[in-house]
């Protein structure tokens, strides 16, 4: 009896933050190089990248890239961006930890995103995760996870940003800011869980965005070990005006596209024994 591979769910984030992105993440997903797209919605961007993504449906899993930092939000928000732009990863960070964030301003925000979205693509997210794993932080993650039961359908997910420590360390790659991440979002997966909300086993693809070591040198590390149902965040992109106005990762996003599109992708799959997905198993 031959045992099915264990499945890979490769997502690229921030899809609709530039038009360069958009260019590389829809040949991918055309290419079935990826599994999962995570949209931002609050881009200016979004409305006519939106449009060109549609024509993929079925290729990939559309989600929200929910964004409560560095852009406008949809609405008025006068506490957490009064000036109509979002905080830094770090301000939002510190608010969130020493319960400063207004619950219902988030919320409100939350729909405005997955409202956008729906309007755009014409159905609701299949899941949701967060540009800098906002989705998961305290006063964020118990709104999103709300909801996310009363808004999207019963088989949505989410994306979990935990990973053993041990196995963080052991791969080597950014295991402070792993770490942090996996550690952050510790509370959210338990809640997550408990509520029954689906998500991946398992979150791999942090790294500090420099060429320190190549691409086509961390992307094994990362399916090492394999566990079916594991998630490993990539962001391809081609660098334009409208990114390097957005985004302090430019560079990095041609590096991970031209690995992704290469025939060294396949290969690895294929050493590490695993197969891509499009949602986390049931």
């Amino acid at each position: 009896m031959t045992t099915a591979r264990p499945r890979l769910l490769l997502c690229a984030d921030d899809y609709g933050i530039a038009p360069g992105v958009g260019v590389a993440i829809r040949e991918l997903a055309a290419m079935g190089r990826l599994g999962a797209v995570s949209c931002m919605t609050v881009s200016p961007h979004w409305q006519s990248e939106a449009l060109m993504l549609k024509r993929l449906e079925g290729r990939a899993s559309f989600g929200l890239h929910l964004t409560l930092t560095d852009q406008a939000p949809l609405g008025p928000m006068p506490r957490l961006a009064p000036g109509g732009r979002l905080p830094s990863p770090g301000r939002l960070l510190r608010d969130s930890l020493t319960g400063r964030l207004d619950g219902a301003e988030i919320a409100a925000e939350i729909e405005r995103q997955i409202d956008a979205f729906a309007a755009a693509v014409g159905r609701l997210p299949s899941f949701v995760d967060g540009h800098h794993h906002v989705h998961q932080l305290p006063g964020v993650g118990d709104r999103l996870l709300d909801l996310m039961r009363r808004r999207l359908e019963p088989d949505a997910w989410v994306r979990y940003c935990d990973e053993p420590l041990p196995t963080l360390w052991a791969r080597g790659i950014s295991a402070l800011k792993a770490s942090a991440v996996s550690l952050l979002g510790r509370s959210f997966v338990h809640a997550g869980r408990r509520l029954g909300v689906p998500g991946n086993s398992g979150f791999r693809g942090v790294y500090d965005f420099t060429d320190r070591i190549s691409y086509d040198r961390l992307f094994p590390r990362f399916l090492a070990p394999p566990r079916d149902g594991m998630l490993v965040m990539c962001h391809p992109g081609l660098t334009d005006t409208a990114l390097a106005g957005a985004d302090r990762v430019t560079i990095a996003r041609e590096r991970e596209y031209r690995f992704l599109r290469g025939p060294g992708f396949a290969a690895e799959l294929d050493a590490a024994g695993v197969r891509l997905g499009t949602r986390p198993p049931q």
